[in-house]
């Protein structure tokens, strides 16, 4: 009688803590406080440990991982993962158009969405329940990350309804929200450790991780946007995407025009513009927009090149940059004892930010770019968050100025140098 009594509360508190995971993750709505969800799945845990056999793989207590992953399998996509074609001006948007247009010899409604800068993957479900997850890889086969992929919150590990395909994958991005990047970020750098460069690498990084435990307490979110199924599915992209919705998913929102149907170019070059500059607001980065044929008969008229499907395309943006003066040079210690050069800036507003600070890597940067203090110097943000100085404007150059030397002691403790900068 104990056991079916656990059985029953086992089952009951994972339906009601998945649902909570749904409000507090994809529909940002709790309706509990912190405390009560840690009871529930502190009661959830106690359970499984006394009667595992009652536990689930797709347990919600497995979002904190524990999994020790020594080797990614490589699996084979059962629906081929291709990249897009990309482009950089608008007049590319429009020959992609032009031809579409005339291969289908119809009107084509499009489909505009962001271009998540963060790790694709195709997660395939079976009768309601997280199956499997894999990495774009090369696109014919892909590594196995599943135990890493449940431990990310706006995942669902089970769906919601009866609507959803027996058998399907869905596909999107997973990506590292710039407030949670930042706090690592400070994190390392406040232990003596270089701080990680962007977003993107770091949650690429973090899905590789060997232990599921740290990938759970990096703070990954996805968005998941394309549906796959050899059942009957909408006959178009956006109704998909927005029937994913109901199943659990977090996917791109119209009201925030995450996503947006477009019934001419002219819509898409609206959109492009709209968060060419409005991307700097996002709480993740992007770094372009992908336009997609909306309908499914359309998209398998137009069909595929050797390398990307033609009724889809990315527009990629041009990194911002701004120029400012380089008021001085310094040099900070890491924890493994090297010695970096870092740019002291006159203020400037970069991507949505006050920058004062930029990389300059290292020594060889220097002499390459020929930076010396008092130059104006051009900055940007690389993967739109770590500022570096990447160009010096020689034009607007004091006639005073002088190539700077190189430090040869410790900015610390003043010793001298093992291999002063600027040696081979």
């Amino acid at each position: 009688m104990e056991a079916e009594k656990a059985q029953q509360r086992i089952g009951k508190l994972t339906k009601e803590i998945n649902a909570h995971n749904h409000r507090y993750y994809v529909l940002s709505q709790p309706i509990i406080s912190d405390e009560m969800y840690d009871l529930m799945l502190k009661e959830l845990e106690d359970l499984e440990q006394r009667f595992p056999e009652f536990s689930s793989d797709n347990s919600p207590t497995k979002r904190v991982g524990g999994d020790i992953t020594k080797n990614f399998e490589t699996v084979p996509h059962t629906y081929p993962m291709l990249s897009l074609s990309n482009s950089y001006s608008r007049e590319e948007i429009k020959e992609w158009s032009d031809r579409a247009l005339k291969l289908l010899d119809a009107e084509v409604e499009y489909v505009c969405e962001l271009k998540y800068d963060g790790v694709a993957i195709g997660i395939t479900y079976k009768d309601g329940e997280l199956f499997r997850a894999l990495t774009r890889g090369d696109g014919t086969k892909g590594e196995d990350v599943t135990a890493n992929v449940r431990t990310i919150r706006s995942v669902p590990l089970t769906l919601i309804g009866q609507t959803y395909p027996r058998e399907f994958e869905i596909r999107g991005e997973i990506v590292l929200p710039r407030k949670r990047f930042e706090r690592i970020n400070e994190e390392r750098m406040a232990n003596g450790e270089a701080p990680y460069m962007n977003p993107r690498n770091t949650a690429s990084g973090t899905l590789k991780q060997q232990d599921s435990a740290k990938v759970s307490k990096r703070g990954l979110d996805a968005y998941l946007y394309g549906v796959y199924s050899a059942e009957a599915i909408s006959e178009n992209h956006f109704s998909r995407v927005m029937e994913a919705g109901s199943w659990g998913f977090k996917i791109p929102k119209p009201e925030h025009r995450y996503i947006e149907k477009c019934g001419s170019i002219e819509g898409v070059l609206n959109f492009i513009e709209y968060w060419d500059d409005e991307r700097k607001n996002l709480p993740f980065d992007i770094d372009g927009i992908v336009i997609k044929v909306n309908n499914a008969a359309q998209q398998e008229e137009l069909g595929f090149t050797s390398k990307s499907p033609r009724w889809a395309i990315a527009f990629k943006f041009k990194a911002e940059q701004v120029s400012t003066r380089l008021e001085k040079i310094s040099y900070q210690v890491g924890r493994t004892g090297s010695i970096t050069p870092v740019a002291n800036l006159s203020p400037i507003l970069l991507a949505g930010t006050t920058v004062k600070r930029a990389s300059l890597h290292n020594a060889d940067q220097i002499e390459k770019l020929d930076i010396r203090e008092g130059d104006e110097v051009y900055v940007e943000k690389g993967g739109e968050i770590i500022p570096k100085v990447v160009g010096v404007n020689l034009a607007n150059r004091p006639s005073d100025s002088r190539p700077h030397v190189y430090a040869v002691h410790c900015p610390e403790c003043h010793h001298p140098l093992e291999r002063s900068e600027g040696e081979a």
